[in-house]
């Protein structure tokens, strides 16, 4: 066992956070600067983690120290726990190491008992505080230390003061208030078949163990993974003097920031109540004034709190958030951490501050999470409305951002609607390429099925626009064109609203907050990119979304998806006699057509990112799906190529596949059908040349997806070299260009050396490596990934955030033999990870040249990136850029 397991406020420090959690440190440095803190001691996070290793028992040493520190804090205030005659009265609060507003326990007015409570009586010649501070004291510790319900003491204050036709409980008589305690503890006889205990020492071991007992409660463990908290810090107990608010009209409690926590203005912001405990203000019980009235009311103590909270957040460096208490005349301070924040108001602030000369630069980029943009990227709704929705279900936050629209379920059908001036919602069981068209239309996308990383998530992400998948409960009927869950049917043309960033999805349309990228999100951004030295671009298929994400900051396109150019009615129809043809020379003919398109799309992204680099992945999926599977759509197609039914059907099941996402696609196709790269390097060679004519300058990456054997890539790079070569020099233009490969599959890694004999970069596709590395199908994993988290067999969903022991293995073990053939050989990412701050950050370690994301998780890729060069001590190793 370790040495010291309690600490009084006087021996600790806000450096001690991981020990004695956030509050307990806080309390200790305000002790330390000379505030008026009410004193105490903390019993440290090792305590509650040894109270679980030790079967959820407290160990007769800690309740030693426990007992000691009690006995130096009734010398100190000259009272004793439980007295008669002037009783020391205590509070008993968590402090996790992370601040968790809210979701942990809290005790107050310990120490109370049926003899304490006369003599508190008697120092205070006030039997009617005396009594609510005894019926306060019995409702919670008997709601959190026994598990009794709030609700069944909450309705006898009610009923008390129905009787009296009062509504306020500062209007209860003393004589109420002994008779609300004396109905209080026989709820506790009845409930407990025991007297409410008498003791203030059991009264004080039932508090903590129920504070530690907290600590796994539901919410707060729901709390710590949305918030990427460990499980395993444990939480401290702070034991702490009580001073009380609720002694008349000179007493108060209330909460302040010191800062706008919303807006992020300079100026004190907070609530207090007149004669009323801390937990009156935080559970809305009463309502209370604004801090402003607290100038009129007590100008003195106003100014007082002025001058504590402006002290405190010069000596933290950062917004305060503070609790006080006002007993008597006297203020007292009980808590200050660093304050929660909107992200405009957490922008804001950090920006301010530099300006103030609070804070540097470095500091201002540290201060802020990654995963805060997200708020200020996306849409989202107005809080107020959103409150009020009626939540239909909840799936899989695939795309962040919010939008509304009326449902409809074919894509086709989105996008007549969108062009009618609609604004539609797309509904699918799952989506795939064909939908392109219908996605691209849409406000916002739906689907039954399909995990974080499935067609619909990832389109969705590089679109910037909201997507919730996977929401199973849904059955969604795309024949009868409507949605059932439960009792409640959504039919086509009915209102939805969904959130992506949390995966619910609303009845009706829920009115929005506007979006602003205002001057301090700017300058914010630009210390950024000062700061920053890994390369950042996006994934785009097309000039629009490459223009897109040039606006966010991209510096070149890291993932352009070719087979995104395919879908729009009048290449689709070519790309499908491609596929059928069952000769060369018919195949040939049909990609004869397609070249003129292709090049076109080649050349306008060429255009709009004059000269950044641009990293084209060749044709990727398997040929099936450009095909349609339901009947009507192979009649109609087989009409439309002037084939009979049966044969197209049987080109169709001589395609499909047992598991297409391990079959016949990315560079195997093209083994296997050479023409269909050499049309992609053609177009590539004429677009780029069409370019260079006009004056633009050209960086073409050609990648080659799915290799797993060197000789793959040496094949198709002799092909596309020829091709592209031969382009160039019969229109006598010069250009650089690279060519590599996508490493998406184990087996690349663990050669890396021999490919990158032929490689001139890698880029990592951990999408398809996360998939295959764990041989989870990233469009079913959704079914149990939920079940894995909640048993903490994967702490993460591994498509959302890299698993870097396993597959960020791999990846490390790539970049490391790729480097050894070619000591400078360009490295980055493009999987969806590339937007997501940890990914971003151990990509970084590993000596990545740039990250690739959807261009609305670019910012969000820099300010990790940033931050992970901060972070990063005495790096001194060279980037090429």
């Amino acid at each position: 066992m370790r040495g010291k397991f309690v600490y009084p406020f006087s021996e600790g420090h806000k450096d001690m956070k991981s020990l004695l959690g956030g509050k307990g440190a806080n309390l200790a440095e305000m002790t330390a600067i000379g505030l008026p803190v009410p004193q105490g001691f903390t019993i440290t996070t090792e305590a509650c983690n040894d109270y679980y290793d030790n079967g959820e028992l407290i160990r007769p040493e800690i309740l030693q120290e426990i007992d000691q520190a009690l006995i130096f804090l009734e010398k100190e205030q000259g009272k004793c726990l439980g007295s008669d005659q002037d009783p020391l009265l205590v509070s008993v609060r968590s402090g996790a190491v992370f601040s968790m507003p809210g979701m942990m326990d809290t005790i107050l007015n310990l120490g109370l008992n049926d003899k304490s409570v006369q003599g508190l009586i008697a120092v205070t010649q006030n039997d009617r505080f005396a009594y609510d501070s005894y019926r306060r004291f019995i409702q919670m510790f008997a709601d959190v230390a026994i598990g009794i319900s709030k609700d069944k003491f909450d309705a006898v204050l009610e009923k008390a003061k129905e009787a009296k036709g009062i509504k306020e409980d500062t209007e209860l008589s003393s004589q109420d208030l002994q008779e609300i305690v004396t109905a209080y503890k026989n709820i506790y006889l009845e409930e407990t078949g025991e007297v409410f205990p008498q003791n203030p020492k059991e009264q004080l071991v039932l508090a903590i163990e129920a504070v530690f007992k907290s600590w796994n409660n539901p919410r707060a463990k729901v709390y710590r993974r949305l918030n990427d908290i460990s499980q395993t810090l444990g939480t401290a107990v702070n034991i702490q003097a009580m001073v009380f608010g609720n002694m008349g009209e000179n007493s108060g409690t209330g909460v302040a920031f010191t800062r706008n926590p919303s807006t992020g203005e300079n100026k004190l912001f907070g609530e207090y109540l007149i004669n009323a405990q801390g937990e009156d203000v935080v559970a809305g019980i009463r309502t209370p004034q604004s801090i402003e009235r607290l100038k009129a009311d007590m100008p003195n103590i106003y100014q007082e709190l002025l001058k504590t909270t402006q002290l405190l957040e010069k000596h933290y460096h950062d917004m305060q958030d503070v609790e006080f208490t006002i007993e008597k005349g006297k203020l007292f301070m009980l808590q200050t951490r660093n304050g929660k924040r909107t992200a405009k108001a957490a922008i804001k602030i950090a920006v301010d501050q530099v300006r103030e000369g609070l804070i540097s630069k470095k500091d201002a980029i540290m201060r802020i999470k990654p995963s805060q943009l997200e708020q200020v990227l996306h849409p989202t709704f107005a809080p107020d409305d959103v409150q009020r929705a009626e939540c239909l279900t909840t799936g899989l936050p695939a795309s962040p951002g919010a939008a509304s629209g009326q449902v409809y379920f074919h894509a086709a059908d989105a996008v007549r609607e969108a062009k009618a001036g609609k604004e539609v919602i797309l509904v699918r069981q799952e989506t795939s390429p064909e939908d392109i068209e219908g996605m691209v239309s849409a406000k916002g996308i739906i689907t039954a099925r399909g995990g974080m990383t499935s067609h619909a998530a990832v389109v969705a992400r590089g679109m910037g626009k909201p997507c919730v998948a996977g929401c199973s409960q849904l059955l969604v009927d795309e024949v009868r064109k409507e949605i059932r869950i439960d009792q409640a049917t959504i039919k086509e043309g009915e209102f939805l609203s969904i959130d992506g960033g949390t995966g619910a999805v609303y009845i009706g349309s829920v009115p929005m907050a506007a979006t602003n990228l205002d001057s301090d999100f700017r300058t914010f951004m630009s210390w950024v990119d000062e700061e920053g030295d890994m390369k950042v671009r996006s994934n785009a298929d097309n000039a629009r979304d490459a223009r897109k994400a040039l606006e966010f900051g991209a510096e070149g396109i890291g993932l352009c998806r070719t087979e995104h150019m395919f879908f729009d009615e009048e290449r689709i129809q070519l790309v499908r006699e491609m596929i059928v043809a069952d000769k060369l020379e018919t195949r040939e003919k049909a990609l004869a057509k397609l070249l003129p398109h292709q090049q076109g799309d080649f050349y306008e992204l060429f255009k709009a990112l004059d000269g950044k680099s641009c990293t084209i992945r060749l044709l990727d999926p398997p040929l099936h799906e450009f095909l349609p599977q339901d009947t009507p759509s192979i009649t109609k197609l087989a009409h439309q190529l002037g084939l009979g039914t049966h044969l197209l059907e049987k080109r169709i099941c001589d395609l499909s596949e047992f598991n297409p996402m391990l079959g016949h696609r990315g560079c195997r196709l093209a083994i296997t059908y050479p023409e269909i790269y050499k049309m992609q390097a053609r177009a590539i060679a004429k677009g780029a040349i069409q370019a260079i004519q006009e004056g633009y300058h050209v960086a073409p990456e050609i990648m080659v997806p799915l290799v797993s054997v060197v000789d793959e890539l040496r094949i198709l790079r002799q092909l596309i070299t020829e091709t592209v070569d031969q382009e160039l020099e019969e229109a006598g233009i010069s250009m650089t260009y690279r060519i590599g490969t996508m490493i998406e599959i184990p087996r690349a890694c663990v050669t890396a050396d021999e490919i990158a004999q032929e490689a001139d970069f890698f880029s990592f596709g951990t999408n398809d490596l996360t998939q295959m590395g764990f041989g989870f199908s990233r469009d079913d994993a959704g079914k149990f990934l939920g079940e894995y988290s909640e048993k903490g067999i994967l702490d993460k969903d591994p498509f959302q955030v890299l698993d870097q022991k396993g597959i960020g293995r791999l990846l490390e073990m790539a970049v490391k033999l790729g480097r050894q053939t070619k000591h400078d050989l360009k490295m980055g990412i493009c999987g969806e990870h590339g937007g997501e701050a940890a990914t971003v950050s151990f990509c970084y370690q590993q000596g990545l040249n740039y990250v690739s994301c959807s261009p609305f998780r670019i910012p969000i890729a820099k300010l990790a990136a940033a931050q992970a060069k901060i972070s990063q001590v005495g790096n001194s190793s060279s980037r090429n850029q």
